[in-house]
């Protein structure tokens, strides 16, 4: 009689890189990646109305079809149960590997647990998972993004230092629950008061959408006519606050300084234009990085569980020339 043990199995679904013959198992650790010619690869994006996302899905088509892979995408449309739903999916089509970005990080950690259980490996892109929940090189391979608590940091710390005698901050948070948002937040406000000198008057999520950030900073405007200083989590709520502000009379970059995040053309180029006083890149083209991760956890690499993007800086002293590299 031949034992049968967890490792011989696992061994065995390396070799054949059968998704079928794992999928009834609950892994105690990650599943394994069999090294192959090509791969059917899913990418569960969270959304595709903005720009940033746009480019992202752009950067993953691309380098897959560069790989010769096939694509399994889908599109979340902002729903998180839709979100798993797809990740689900996914599954029951035996892709090799999941990209996942996570609409929020509470919702998505069902969709981790079933991949991992049916044996298929998940990397985590711009969005992480709640680590109390889930944690890297256990549930799933690795996050690939950016240091979302720095990019909040970085702005703060250029307002302190340019602020020109403007302190009574409006926030603009991101989509409520989403690991951007709450580090966006985090990094901002610890470090503005550490900076002293400035008031967060008030802070509310305009879900990282442009109509709705537009609608959110005109109803604070108006709460607080006083205001000087909107700090948006994502260019999108940036460019509605800048046209909440034009309508109310009030002069970006003037009368009320304007800070984002993201990068993208259109707010670079507000920052040449004086509308948008400084932002942080966070960088959408994740293809090359997120499939160059893939290839070393096939190789048996041991992955990093925080796979880092490094992140531009934009404000009147280099907009200019690094427009044409914005996304």
């Amino acid at each position: 009689m031949t034992l049968v043990t967890r490792r011989t199995i696992l061994l065995a679904a390396s070799a054949l890189g059968a998704v079928g013959l794992t999928a009834g198992l609950a892994f105690a650790d990650l599943p394994p990646l069999a090294k192959k010619d090509t791969y059917k690869v899913g990418f569960a994006q969270t959304e595709s109305n903005n720009p940033w996302r746009i480019a992202q899905t752009k950067s993953m088509q691309d380098k897959a079809a560069e790989l010769g892979y096939q694509l399994v995408y889908t599109d979340a449309a902002g729903s998180a149960a839709k979100q798993v739903a797809d990740v689900n999916s996914m599954i029951a089509q035996g892709v090799d590997l999941i990209f996942l970005a996570p609409r929020e990080e509470k919702p998505l950690i069902p969709a981790v647990m079933a991949a991992k259980k049916a044996g298929i490996p998940v990397i985590l892109l711009d969005r992480n998972v709640d680590q109390a929940l889930a944690k890297a090189g256990e549930d799933y391979v690795t996050f690939i993004g950016s240091d979302f608590i720095d990019e909040g940091k970085r702005v703060a710390e250029w307002l302190a230092k340019n602020a020109n005698g403007k302190s009574k901050i409006i926030e603009l948070e991101g989509t409520t629950g989403s690991s951007p948002a709450n580090d966006r937040k985090k990094g901002f406000d610890e470090a503005i008061t550490a900076a002293g000198g400035f008031t967060i008057l008030a802070s509310q999520s305009g879900d990282f959408a442009r109509d709705k950030g537009r609608q959110v900073a005109e109803a604070l405007l108006q709460a607080h006519p006083d205001a000087d200083v909107i700090y948006a989590h994502n260019d999108e709520m940036a460019m509605g606050a800048i046209a909440a502000l034009e309508a109310a009379g009030k002069v970006p970059g003037k009368d009320v300084l304007v800070l984002s995040i993201d990068g993208g053309k259109e707010a670079v180029q507000a920052v040449v234009d004086g509308k948008i006083a400084a932002v942080v890149e966070c960088n959408p083209r994740f293809g090359p990085k997120a499939f160059e991760t893939m290839a070393r956890y096939a190789a048996g690499e041991k992955i990093e569980a925080w796979v880092k993007n490094v992140d531009k800086f934009y404000d009147p002293s280099n907009a200019a020339a690094e427009l044409p590299n914005a996304y």
